[in-house]
């Protein structure tokens, strides 16, 4: 947000106050409130703004989540953060696109990779990267017990296509197959899904988003080169394989937030503190307040 914007919403607090002792105007005190309010937001979005300094911040971003350990429950589990990060999308304009798409067999999703488009996508949802616990009382158990279920959210920065990351063809393995939606019906009864394994490290990327086999090889190009490129930026090969490995240890030591929702509600991030009782609102895409938290934690850290 420009500062001039901020500047100019502070002059009319200040004036509107000024009036507002020449006068007893209950109108005029509700407009000060008012004003003061649109103030503090505009505020807290330039602070928020500022401190999405990082390197690719601006990027937009790939999201990927992997259902955990526990069957049907971690599937419908993965398919709920999907729900509420499309609604955090929605509400702050960003366009979200679905890349890859493996259902569940009973019910959510194994996996589900998707890009997120939208001016600093990347500096926003980075905090979300790492395991996700759910505890509630299952819907699919006759006996109506608590179960815990994990997922593990992935973000990558969507990079540049002339990023300098050399691949040797060698080292990568490409499989097609048939493109597939919810419940198997076939998108494409040509084998027009992409999946790629880069050999060395066992990252595995794959798209079906589109009908040309050669578009969704492109596609699945630039999220490897992405992933590569964080990777060797950030040098957290150790961190990622976890996040990359389908059957990676989606579990107890790697969570970064836990949901509970039975036998009382509470939503708690474990590096930040930061805390609600709002689940379902939570769960609704409002979650803005915890990503400004971390970004405030990983700056005092």
């Amino acid at each position: 947000m420009p500062f001039h914007e901020l500047q100019k919403s502070l002059n009319d607090v200040v004036e509107l106050s000024e009036l507002a002792e020449e006068e007893s105007d209950e109108e005029l005190d509700a407009e000060i409130a008012k004003e003061l309010q649109s103030f503090t937001q505009k505020l807290e979005k330039l602070e928020l703004r500022m401190m999405l300094n990082g390197q690719n911040d601006s990027c937009n971003a790939y999201l990927n989540i992997h259902a955990g350990a526990g069957g049907t429950e971690s599937c419908d589990w993965a398919s709920m953060l999907l729900r509420m990060y499309s609604m955090w999308a929605e509400k702050n304009n960003f366009s979200m696109e679905t890349i890859d798409l493996l259902p569940g067999e009973e019910a959510g999703v194994k996996r589900v990779a998707t890009i997120i488009k939208g001016s600093f996508a990347y500096g926003y949802l980075k905090s979300e990267i790492g395991a996700h616990r759910l505890v509630r009382i299952s819907p699919f158990d006759s006996n109506s017990r608590r179960h815990t279920s994990f997922a593990a959210v992935d973000v990558i920065p969507e990079m540049d296509t002339e990023i300098d990351i050399e691949i040797n063809e060698k080292d990568l393995k490409i499989d097609t197959y048939r493109s597939s939606g919810a419940g198997g019906q076939h998108v494409n009864k040509t084998s027009s899904a992409v999946r790629i394994t880069y050999i060395p490290t066992g990252i595995i990327v794959q798209c079906q988003n589109d009908r040309s086999q050669h578009k969704n090889r492109a596609t699945a190009m630039k999220m490897l080169k992405s992933k590569l490129y964080q990777i060797k930026e950030k040098e957290r090969e150790k961190e990622f394989s976890n996040a990359y490995d389908e059957k990676g240890d989606i579990a107890w030591g790697h969570q970064i937030r836990s949901y509970v929702l039975q036998p009382y509600t509470m939503i708690k991030d474990l590096r930040t503190g930061a805390e609600t009782g709002k689940a379902q609102s939570f769960l609704d895409g409002e979650i803005d307040d915890f990503l400004t938290s971390y970004l405030k934690w990983k700056i005092g850290k």
